[in-house]
């Protein structure tokens, strides 16, 4: 169900035109906390949606890959996990996915709310990075690093205050040589994207062109179909249910060439957890399935018949075989 982590080995075709010798390109982890806005600049700056996004945390679970092509550069984005402290082995999992796609990138973008100053989580990232470089099996020297201040738009600071703001965020990486530089923007609104983008260009090095310019992912229908069935069951759900549900994709068959069919099963941990996703009646489940279907016509083409059901997995994020059946595979 899930993506497999890209490389750029995997990305190379000698079917694709050579590029030109100021061309640029390269992959930029997108790294922060969860919750801080990572999903909503990858739609922004692809210009349509391939990261789900939720006013939870920890919506984002795997590292999926984005690609902007554009006059002298072809960006491929990863939007991580949110980085925090596991509790379980789907949070170890997370974890691990952030941290192996900060060591394959060529580019790090950190990204941190201007409105608060750093915290706890922000420490922890600091500390991962650090730990990064010195682990004794996997040495990694770190890429070039870009802190990117996310909701420019809701801050009311003037010039010195931005400055102290971003000082604070440095100070955390004071060991970074060279030292990091910074880019104030709104992922929500647009301002300040250019400046991001040309920013983070100027950090790639040169390469050729990757992927055909018009391709925009790596991830396949049944992949985003999934993840759109839950991502509008996060806006729907009450809090004690988001964290323990998984979606697998059962069946996906064309029928005609006007109309798919889609089976997906919801994996909850607790029968009480099931009661709330079905709803009275199914009524919870129905609203699901509406919600989803709409954007998911919209990314297959066609006509969808979606049939959504719920299923209990005990302690699924807990159980290694479960997450390994989900996709979630944990490295011990």
């Amino acid at each position: 169900m899930q993506p497999m982590h890209p490389t750029l080995a995997d990305a190379e075709s000698p079917l694709l035109p050579p590029a030109g010798p100021d061309h640029r390109s390269g992959f930029v982890a997108v790294i922060g906390r969860p919750n801080v806005g990572k999903s909503t600049l990858f739609n922004r700056v692809l210009g349509q949606k391939i990261a789900i996004t939720s006013p939870k945390p920890q919506t984002t679970r795997d590292a999926i890959l984005g690609i902007l092509t554009a006059e002298n550069v072809q960006i491929l984005f990863l939007d991580t996990p949110g980085l925090h402290r596991p509790l379980h082995r789907l949070g170890e999992y997370m974890v691990q996915v952030a941290a192996s796609t900060i060591a394959d990138a060529d580019v790090v973008l950190w990204l941190v709310d201007i409105n608060s100053a750093p915290g706890e989580e922000e420490r922890s990232i600091a500390e991962l990075l650090v730990q990064l470089t010195t682990r004794k099996r996997r040495r990694v020297t770190l890429p070039p690093l870009l802190l990117g201040f996310n909701q420019a738009d809701r801050w009311g600071g003037d010039a010195a205050a931005t400055a102290a703001r971003m000082a604070e965020y440095r100070a955390l990486l004071s060991w970074v040589q060279p030292p990091p530089s910074s880019a104030l923007f709104s992922a929500a609104t647009g301002q300040g994207i250019e400046e991001l983008l040309e920013q983070v260009r100027m950090l790639l090095p040169p390469g050729p062109l990757y992927y055909p310019e018009d391709q925009v992912t790596n991830v396949d229908l049944r992949y985003m179909t999934a993840e759109l069935i839950r991502e509008k069951a996060l806006y729907l759900l009450q809090d004690e249910v988001p964290h323990s549900l998984a979606v697998e994709i059962d069946e996906f068959v064309e029928r005609a060439p006007t109309l798919t069919y889609i089976s997906a099963v919801l994996y909850v941990e607790r029968e009480s957890q099931k009661g709330i996703v079905l709803g009275s009646g199914g009524s919870m489940i129905k609203r699901i399935g509406q919600n989803a279907r709409p954007e998911i016509e919209e990314l297959v083409g066609t006509k969808v018949y979606l049939e959504l059901w719920v299923k209990v997995w005990e302690r699924w994020r807990k159980r290694q075989n479960l997450l390994r059946q989900l996709g979630y595979a944990v490295e011990s």
